[in-house]
C-alpha cells in the first residue's frame, strides 16, 4: 500500500507568508487539486500551527515533531512514521504549491526510492519514499549539519524519473505571485483542467538521482 503525504510546511515568505496550499487555481485550491491527482486511499498533510485551517480537505495534519524547523526532511520524517503505523510499503511525497502535479505519479515512480524530474529539473520532494528509510532518515536529522532533500536523496540511492516533455511544467511551484498568476493562466489549457499534468503514461525513463 501507498501512502500520500502533502508538505504545505514553507514559510511562502515571497507570498507574504500565507499557505500556499489555501490559493485557488481554477475555483479549487491547490491542496484539493492534489489530492484528487494522487488519488490515494490515505494521504496526510505535513504542517506545523493549527491544523484547524485543513480542516475542510479531511486529511491528518501531521506536525514535524521534535524536529521543528528542519526543513521538509522533518515533515517527511512525520510522514514516514505515520505510514508505517499504516503498514505501508511507500509513502509519496509532493509539496503543497504544485496546482499540474499529474495523476499517474505513485505508478510511474514505482518502485520506490525514486523521484520525478522534468525539463532538466529534479525534484527530490517529488517522490516515492520506502518505508523502511524511517531509521536513516532519523538519524540524518539527529546529526548537526545540513539537511538537503537531495543530498538524502543520493544517500539512499534515489532513482530520478524523467517525465516526458509537455508544453507546460507539470511540477509547477507557486513560490511568488508572479507564479500564481501564470499558474492561474494555464488553468483550462493543461490537459483536464483539475490535475493539469493529465495522466503519465509510460514515456518516462528511470536513471539514479
Amino acid at each position: 500500500m501507498i501512502a500520500g503525504l502533502i508538505l504545505a510546511g514553507g514559510g511562502a515568505r515571497r507570498m507574504g507568508g500565507i499557505d500556499k496550499p489555501l490559493l485557488t487555481v481554477g475555483g479549487q485550491t491547490i491542496m484539493a487539486r492534489i489530492i484528487a491527482a494522487l488519488d490515494l486511499t490515505h494521504i496526510a498533510i505535513s504542517a506545523n500551527g493549527d491544523p484547524a485551517r485543513f480542516a475542510v480537505h479531511g486529511c491528518p495534519v501531521l506536525p514535524d515533531g521534535p524536529f521543528a524547523n528542519a526543513g521538509p526532511l522533518a515533515g517527511l520524517l512525520a510522514g514516514l512514521d505515520w505510514a508505517f503505523c499504516l503498514g505501508a510499503e511507500a509513502l509519496l511525497s509532493v509539496p503543497g504549491d504544485t496546482p499540474f502535479v499529474p495523476s499517474g505519479l505513485a505508478a510511474a515512480l514505482w518502485p520506490p526510492p525514486a523521484c520525478a524530474a522534468h525539463g532538466g529539473r529534479v525534484h527530490h520532494l517529488i517522490a516515492l519514499w520506502p518505508i523502511s528509510v524511517r531509521a536513516t532518515l532519523r538519524a540524518v536529522l539527529s546529526a548537526p549539519g545540513p539537511r538537503h532533500a537531495g543530498r538524502f536523496a543520493e544517500t539512499i540511492g534515489m532513482r530520478q524519473v524523467d517525465f516526458p516533455a509537455t508544453a507546460w511544467d507539470p511540477f509547477l511551484n507557486v513560490n511568488t505571485p508572479a507564479d500564481l498568476e501564470t499558474a492561474r493562466a494555464l488553468d483550462g489549457h493543461t490537459g483536464d483542467g483539475h490535475t493539469g499534468g493529465g495522466h503519465m503514461g509510460d514515456g518516462h525513463t528511470g536513471k539514479r538521482a
